[in-house]
């Protein structure tokens, strides 16, 4: 993909995310070290890798369930399909009857587990919002790809179904008992929490899309997840979890309160400021991981400027000292999800197979931008966006595109370019 923009700090962002994302991944067939970590820095042994990249600490060889499903649309974007696929299924596959259905939280590139995080089919690192993550991670490909392999392959329908039957409650109350929350931090011994219950929320709409486009009938799932909506508006008025008891549980969580907007589960905006104001504040988090949701939940609600301003944040943050060590620049989800805000959340493109819908959300100090290259199914197109005009162009040479923007939908043939405005088209 290329770039170019009236805002030279973006442009250098986007180049230095592509190319440091590139650099984390691996061609299938390459040879390297096994479960490396900070206890055997030299790891044990050499295996042949699949295509993949690391997704996880840069002191450990391998990729964590977490950090995948958000990094996927910029691999994508980078053209790592081949690897997407192959990490998906690792996951997928893990999920057995031994495991409880739960799949396996960390694969060294080879497809074995990563031994720090798997002591034994009872005693493997689970996180509930990880289940449903992998559900809606495997629609969101699809959308980009329109590989049929993420909806036909039944490895990974069969782990679709099984997860979202899944509850989102506690098993325990460590991570290698299964929690109910992604904030590792707190300890709290929470049965429930809002991020997975809005993870839920998003897997259930994601299984929808994906039995259509199996031919089968999705309405069961997206009443599920109205349902789900509608229970949450009723009953979490204020509260991001409740313990074994019932005891609601307030006040700031971090995932726990910001992945219910991440995932469109509410559009409260005194939520939105609340995450606004702690995140800028005394609930700050202290790992750049955590940062690098904030600008999605920010562009999923029309607030370009807040998204903007932590996208800035993180680039400006990468030679600061990560919390485990080493740079957070060095984080692999920095660099892929930077990616992806430029083009799913700047430019709003809205990929479905042969279909693309622009919304683009450009903030005060960015006048004008544009990317080309970006693959959508079989082809790529450019997009530029500027004041109340966005411009699409098909780079393909046989695929013809469906564009929907400012609220006219038209056919885009091979080579060609189209203009959108807001107040009509030309």
């Amino acid at each position: 993909m290329r770039i170019d923009s009236s805002n030279e700090e973006l442009v250098a962002m986007f180049e230095w995310a592509c190319d440091r994302a590139l650099r984390w991944a691996h061609p299938a067939g390459s040879r390297g070290p096994l479960d490396v970590d900070e206890r055997q820095p030299s790891g044990t042994g050499e295996g042949v890798y699949l295509p993949s990249y690391w997704a996880g600490y840069a002191h450990r060889s391998g990729f964590y369930l977490r950090d995948f499903v958000h990094q996927l649309p910029g691999a994508h974007l980078l053209g790592l399909d081949e690897a997407n696929l192959a990490m998906l299924r690792c996951f997928a596959a893990s999920a057995t009857e031994e495991h409880g259905h739960r799949p396996v939280w960390a694969f060294n590139f080879d497809g074995s587990y990563l031994a720090i995080d798997y002591r034994g089919p009872g005693a493997f690192v689970r996180e509930a919002p990880a289940v449903y993550e992998l559900v809606e991670a495997g629609a969101v490909a699809y959308r980009w790809t329109g590989d049929r392999a993420y909806v036909d392959d039944p490895v990974l329908w069969d782990y679709y179904r099984r997860a979202v039957e899944l509850p989102p409650t506690a098993m325990g109350a460590g991570i290698f008992d299964g929690t109910a929350t992604y904030n590792e931090q707190d300890g709290e011994p929470l049965a429930v929490a809002g991020d997975g219950v809005a993870a839920r929320y998003a897997a259930f709409l994601a299984m929808a899309e994906l039995s259509r486009a199996r031919g089968l009938d999705g309405d069961d799932y997206e009443r599920r997840a109205l349902d789900l909506r509608r229970h949450y508006a009723s009953e979490w008025k204020g509260v991001r979890g409740f313990t074994r008891d019932g005891t609601p549980v307030t006040g700031w969580g971090m995932e726990s309160s910001w992945f219910p907007a991440l995932k469109r589960l509410t559009a409260d905006d005194d939520l939105l400021d609340h995450i606004d104001a702690q995140t800028g504040g005394p609930g700050r988090p202290h790992n750049v991981e955590a940062w690098t949701y904030l600008p999605d939940t920010f562009f999923r609600h029309g607030r370009p400027e807040a998204a903007w301003r932590w996208m800035r944040e993180i680039y400006a943050s990468r030679e600061g000292e990560h919390v485990a060590g080493g740079r957070n620049g060095d984080y692999p989800e920095v660099s892929f999800t930077l990616v992806s805000q430029v083009v799913e959340g700047l430019l709003g493109v809205r990929p479905h197979g042969g279909a693309i819908a622009t919304e683009p959300s450009l903030p005060a100090g960015v006048d004008w931008l544009a990317v080309s290259g970006i693959p959508v199914g079989g082809g790529s197109v450019a997009v530029r966006h500027e004041g109340d005009t966005t411009t699409l162009t098909n780079l393909s040479e046989h695929l013809t595109y469906t564009w929907t923007a400012c609220g006219l939908t038209r056919r885009v043939p091979p080579g060609a370019t189209l203009t959108a405005r807001r107040t009509g088209t030309a």
